[in-house]
């Protein structure tokens, strides 16, 4: 391509001239660093580039190079347990050649191309295969087998096949195709903007387990499905998003953290090698990729972060993985855009952003989903994608949260109340909701229980009175409350504090199977129930109130699962409690 020259620099966009040949999104290298940057506008022979480095140094007349590419991951063995910055920079190797600091215009290989992988043939010589074909495996860490797929584009009949030891770059296979011999190396490389073929978009029906009981219970996302997570700062978006992250029933993780602080960052690169993955009892890192674009690197790269993070989940999708995907936060890459729109600028829309904030919100959420993969025979795979939203204040009627909504289908809305109260997660059960409920129903009784939905119901029923007797009691003293209205106060509480409260870093409660959940709620409701009846029959309301057993109904969090049958034994001690307080003629204070 021809060599351009810089006109013009403003921050992160660099103005230049002399790239007749180049194309919208395509990677040029700007200046004597050679700094990354992808080309964002085209007119009248100037091209605008977003600069992915800091541009500090650059002046009109420096050359830019163009490429001929547009910005792209490269997809092979090595990318799981990989920590990259937002343009697939591996930070531990950039560290290793230039010390902590990432160097301006340092040239890094994203995957090693030495390092020899054992790749075991799964299709025969002489099969007919077409793009996202699977040619074989590699045993790419202990949890993940790395699937080998014919590039999409590539179609014909295998003649040869190459077992055993191979770089990346070695070819495994050679096809015959109607254009010739097509040698088929493990390596493939994706534009990150472009949404990898599938043959069908299928319904999500099936619930994502999370271990958390607001979320499982009252609000669960689907596979496949999109939630976000809006909430002020210091409101517990990070935490939910890393309990999600290490707890959600997907067999790939990849978390992206765009432009929040590094010591978060940090949080996860220590504690996530630590974590052990409950179902293997391996490192949970052996099946995660981590996207660390923090909030001091450049501004600019935190918009390609986003679009690294779901091409690569894509590509594991495509092999038949559920993959989960983590956004933290949307707010700070549509901060990029709103900075990188003003700088060409652009008509602005509402507070600054950009007009097509929403439309761009919605392009990278519609690449999640349940898809029947390319290739032959069915193969199914997921990507559930959950994005954290950062308003300013907390206030969700700003942009980036009401073009959010507008596509996504589960709102978890964090609350700073309930956060200053301690009370995590901090998800308010009366603004949050799953539109997957409908959905899922069906699944939720077939795996769990075929109460699961009256149950649910019941609890939130019971929530959105609690906030209208909360009213009353403020207004008039809870003393104009009867005794059936001050129970259900009570039973919400426990409902609030022993159900929904659930600690993160306590070995035990930090994670709750479905079966669990739904047996702690079970217990929750038929101390209502029998409290119901027994002072119908005469019991007191203090000694409802004030029971031994009620101590029990709080304890059940931190048992482990497989004392699931004391969490059940707890519902007949409720049982035999209350029918107790009746026998002994109203109670024990009668």
């Amino acid at each position: 391509m021809k060599q351009g020259r810089i006109t013009k620099v403003s921050g992160p966009l660099v103005m230049a001239e002399g790239l007749e040949d180049a194309k919208m999104f395509d990677v040029v290298r700007v200046g004597q660093q050679r700094l990354i940057g992808e080309i964002i506008e085209l007119r009248r022979g100037i091209a605008s580039i977003q600069v992915y480095e800091e541009t500090a140094g650059l002046s009109p007349g420096d050359p830019v190079d163009g490429t001929g590419a547009p910005l792209s991951v490269e997809l092979a063995p090595g990318i799981m347990e990989g920590i990259f910055d937002g343009i697939q920079r591996p930070l531990n190797l950039i560290r290793e050649s230039v010390g902590a600091f990432i160097t301006k215009g340092v040239e890094v290989p994203a995957l090693d191309t030495e390092k020899k992988w054992d790749f075991i043939p799964t299709a025969k010589v002489g099969d007919a295969v077409t793009g996202g074909d699977i040619l074989g495996v590699v045993k790419e860490t202990i949890l993940v087998e790395h699937r080998i797929m014919v590039p999409h584009g590539i179609e014909g009949k295998i003649i040869k096949l190459n077992p055993g030891p191979a770089t990346i770059l070695d070819a495994i296979a050679e096809i015959q195709t109607g254009d010739g011999v097509k040698k088929v190396p493990m390596l493939q490389k994706w534009p990150v903007r472009k949404i990898r073929p599938y043959k069908e978009k299928l319904p999500p029906v099936q619930a994502m387990t999370t271990g958390q009981r607001v979320i499982d219970m009252f609000f669960p996302v689907a596979k496949g499905g999109v939630a976000c997570i809006p909430g002020p700062f210091g409101s517990g978006k990070t935490v939910v998003q890393h309990q999600l992250a290490k707890w959600a029933e997907a067999d790939i993780v990849v978390y992206i953290g765009c432009g929040e602080r590094g010591n978060e960052m940090t949080d996860v690169l220590m504690e996530f090698p630590e974590l052990i993955d409950p179902k293997s009892g391996e490192p949970l890192m052996k099946r995660t990729v981590l996207i660390a674009n923090t909030s001091n690197m450049p501004v600019a790269a935190r918009e390609a972060s986003i679009y690294t993070g779901v091409t690569i989940a894509e590509y594991f999708r495509d092999m038949g993985y559920n993959v989960a995907l983590m956004a933290d936060s949307t707010s700070r890459w549509a901060e990029a855009l709103r900075e990188m729109s003003g700088r060409l600028e652009e008509m602005p829309g509402e507070e600054g952003y950009p007009a097509y904030l929403t439309s761009r919100l919605a392009e990278f959420y519609e690449r999640a989903g349940r898809v029947s993969c390319t290739g032959g025979g069915h193969r199914e795979g997921t990507v559930t994608a959950v994005g954290a939203v950062s308003p300013p204040g907390g206030d969700l009627s700003e942009p980036v949260t009401q073009g959010t909504l507008r596509v996504v289908k589960v709102f978890w809305a964090l609350d700073a109340s309930l956060a200053y109260s301690r009370h995590f997660p901090a998800i308010h059960w009366l603004t949050s909701y799953s539109l997957y409920l409908d959905t899922l129903e069906d699944w939720l009784k077939d795996n769990v229980d075929r109460e699961w939905g009256s149950l649910r119901a019941e609890g939130m029923k019971l929530l959105q009175i609690e906030a209208e007797l909360q009213e009353i009691v403020r207004l008039v003293g809870i003393d104009a409350l009867s005794t059936s209205d001050r129970l259900v106060l009570e039973v919400t509480k426990s409902i609030r504090e022993d159900f929904l409260h659930q600690n993160a870093f306590h070995e035990v409660d930090t994670y709750a199977s479905l079966k669990k959940q739904f047996e702690m709620l079970k217990a929750i409701l038929t101390y209502y129930h029998e409290a119901e009846k027994a002072m119908e029959a005469g019991a007191s309301f203090r000694d409802v109130e004030n029971h031994p057993v009620r101590e029990k109904i709080s304890r059940m969090k931190y048992l482990k699962e497989d004392e699931m049958d004391k969490i059940e034994a707890v519902k007949d001690e409720v049982k035999k409690a209350m029918e107790s307080l009746v026998s002994e003629g109203g109670g024990l204070s009668a």
